[in-house]
Order: C-alpha cells, then structure tokens, then sequence
C-alpha cells in the first residue's frame, strides 16, 4: 500500500511543480517581480532566485514525475514547500498584500491576506507528500525501481505486497 500512496504522492507534487515551473518559465520579469515582493532576500540576489526558481521547480516535478532520485527530490520539494509557508506567513505577518506568485503573477494585490490561509494550507498538504516520499521514496511505476533495484530481501517484501494487494 505505501508504494501506491507514494506513487500518488510522486504524481501529485511532480506535477504541482511541473505547472508551476512551466508557467513561470514563460515570464521571468513576473517571477523576478514576486520574489522581489516578499522583501525577504537581499535585493543582490533577487534576480537569480527569480530566474532559477522555475528552472529548479521543473526538474523537480519531472523527477518526481518519472521516480527518479525521488527521495532526493522528495527533500528538495519539502525544503522548498517550507520556505513556501515561511514566506507566505511572513508576508501576512507584516501585512503585505501580495500575489504568491506560485503558478506565476507576483506583486502587490488586493485582499491578498484572504488568500494566504489557502495557499499556507496547499503547501501543507504538499509538504506532507513531499515527506512521505522522503520516508518512503519506493513507489511503483518508478525509474528508481529499475535503476537502483530493490536489494533481495526488500523484494520478497514488495511481492507480498503485491499479492496482497491482489
């Protein structure tokens, strides 16, 4: 059973990521323009972020996607789902009023804080996913089963799951 539920939860994130990247690789100035509204990093490096962001955010979901080094990926996504819900949390805390930028956007925004207990919350349920594929990273239909195979005792263990299953 944790292979399915990881195989969702690889499914679910990688393609989270994947639209937000895609999206956001198709306008650099708005992703650069919602970093830069958060005010928490320093102005130096705002454009980096802003560019390297959606390139890191599709990486991951293909990744995920295809179940390639996905605890690896599975702790990249949380690391970034964390500083997600911190930056969210502190915009709200200081009482910005600001477009998340999560699937492209960014900048100042009316009745933005209406927003951000929905948002806090979607990347809790992916923060979630993300650490059960780190704690559980083996999941079917995955590229990591075929190259890093199973050692012979944990496969007797995945074919009673199967049967069982069955």
């Amino acid at each position: 059973m944790k292979q399915w539920i990881a195989l969702v939860a690889r499914l679910v994130t990688g393609s989270v990521w994947i639209a937000a990247g895609v999206i956001k690789l198709g306008d650099p100035a708005a992703s650069i323009r919602a970093v830069r509204a958060y005010d928490l990093l320093p102005e130096a490096i705002v454009a980096t972020v802003g560019t390297a962001l959606p390139v890191v955010e599709v990486l991951i979901g293909v990744c995920l996607v295809l179940g390639l080094l996905t605890r690896a990926m599975g702790v990249l996504s949380a690391l970034l789902f964390i500083a997600f819900i911190i930056g969210i949390s502190a915009a709200w805390a200081r009482g910005l009023q600001i477009d998340c930028g999560c699937f492209g956007g960014g900048g100042e925004i009316e009745n933005a804080t209406s927003k951000y207990p929905v948002e806090i919350a979607r990347d809790v349920g992916l923060l979630l996913l993300s650490a059960w594929l780190v704690v559980w990273p083996r999941s079917r239909w995955s590229l990591d089963a075929v190259i890093f195979p199973a050692p012979a005792g944990h496969r007797e263990e995945l074919n009673v799951e199967a049967q069982e299953v069955r």
